[in-house]
């Protein structure tokens, strides 16, 4: 759980960046499923972040001033409501939102429209997430408009809009040791939901069968959700990169590729596992798998502070094709397949993305066109793949086989941590693992 201080803290350092202007940050809304069925709530990123607070309709405001002793920090939230509780559950009310989450000042959300004129005016800057919802930036322009309808009054309107989304997006690069500590948990809730589908998974069971399996051990572990859609992929369905629809039939002989996380406070895991549906490789599934497995730790080992973003993909990268050369995948040189781009029939996404509060966390890869070097605090995952579509110039044996292996990893100051170790990843360790069952 990260302090109540540690979002006061964020939202000072934020006002610190602005010097002086205008905050303005919402939470997300509730999305309708169907009819009056809404979808199960999640706040928006940004403005957790900041807050710490879970609630629906809610706006953060912060007013950035010259004097750090003048900025305000202001949140307008659902008013008390002991009616609606007996409906919806229980709503913190402006007053306890204030003590609790460190607060200057709360209001009830409905007042929102006429107090922000008031609080933009005589301010030259507005930052808030521009073009992210039109509805949200037309109310925006609304408030800087009737501030402008006070000129013969001697107030000024803020000339700018800046987007804010850029200054958090750095900051949320960096994570805490609070923010590791949370990230930690859901990585052992996570590996442990791994485990447990190497354990269960037999031939003739289905696909959403092994995610129930997952589901169920997230929550009952304290998750509050999956970070995402959990990938669920036997056989020829590993090859598709983002398949969800969870449904076939997994068949012996073939590979069970599993991509999943848990998101626990806000804060997602994401791991992906490889393993025989029969608990055995074949030797075709073991090369390929071998291959992967390597790859990632090459690029595990360029995940140092100093190296480039570009650093641990590069190690993968020259992993993978090399091996694709040696098993007969591609042809030519290493240095030739990777320039003409032929290894992409084979793996065509990049080895990694940002890691957070969200899944794919914001930040830059890129400075001034150059990738970024890696630093302390950042969080990663490392998750080359390999994807063997049938082809006529593809060996027959190698055909529908997907392999996947990614672990989230913290870089530190002598290194990197590999935060989810639990899951295991060998081929020893998959078999030995798999094989318990068919002891119990």
């Amino acid at each position: 759980m990260i302090p109540v201080k540690s979002f006061r803290e964020r939202r000072r350092h934020l006002a610190s960046q602005m010097q002086k202007g205008v905050a303005i940050i919402p939470t997300a809304p509730e999305q309708v499923r169907n009819r009056d069925a809404y979808f199960p709530y999640r706040f928006d990123s940004y403005f957790y972040y900041l807050t710490g607070f879970r609630e629906p309709e809610a706006v953060l405001v912060i007013v950035a001033e010259s004097d750090e002793k003048e900025s305000k920090h202001i949140l307008f939230c659902r008013d008390k409501d002991l009616e609606r509780e007996i409906w919806d559950g229980f709503r913190y009310g402006p007053g306890a939102a204030r003590e609790i989450f460190d607060f200057d000042e709360a209001y009830p959300i409905f007042r929102l429209d006429d107090m922000l004129p008031s609080l933009l005016a005589n301010h030259s800057t507005v930052f808030c997430s521009l073009g992210h919802d039109t509805a949200w930036d037309t109310r925006v322009t609304g408030w800087i408009n009737q501030v402008r309808q006070q000129a013969r009054s001697g107030v000024t309107a803020p000339a700018r809009i800046d987007d804010v989304r850029p200054l958090l997006d750095e900051m949320r690069l960096f994570k805490s040791a609070e923010e590791l500590q949370v990230m930690r948990r859901a990585a052992e809730i996570s590996s442990g939901a791994h485990r447990r589908a190497m354990r269960e998974t037999r031939p003739g069971m289905s696909e959403y069968e092994v995610e129930a399996g997952l589901l169920h051990e997230f929550r009952r572990h304290g998750a509050q959700a999956p970070a995402y859609t959990s990938i669920v992929a036997g056989g020829a369905n590993a090859c598709v990169l983002h398949y969800v629809e969870n449904n076939a039939c997994l068949n012996s002989g073939d590979l069970l590729l599993i991509d999943a996380g848990c998101e626990v406070d806000g804060y997602a895991s994401d791991i992906t596992r490889t393993f025989p549906v029969d608990g055995k490789f074949s030797s075709a599934q073991k090369d390929l798998y071998q291959l992967v497995l390597s790859a990632q730790a090459a690029a595990i080992s360029a995940v140092q502070p100093g190296n480039s973003w570009d650093a641990p993909h590069e190690a993968a990268l020259r992993v993978l094709v090399q091996g694709f050369i040696d098993l007969g995948l591609c042809q030519g040189s290493l240095d030739t397949v990777i320039q003409s781009e032929d290894y992409k029939r084979f793996y065509m996404h990049r080895t990694g993305h940002w890691l957070g509060l969200d899944v794919h966390d914001p930040g830059e890869y890129k400075r001034d066109g150059e990738w970024r070097p890696l630093q302390p605090g950042m969080t990663l995952t490392v998750e080359p793949g390999c994807y063997v579509r049938p082809a006529d110039n593809v060996p027959r044996h190698f055909w529908d086989i997907g392999v996947r292996i990614e672990d989230d990893v913290a870089v530190t100051e002598t290194g990197c941590e590999v935060l989810t170790p639990a899951a295991p990843k060998t081929v020893v360790e998959i078999e030995e693992l798999m094989q318990e069952r068919k002891d119990q």
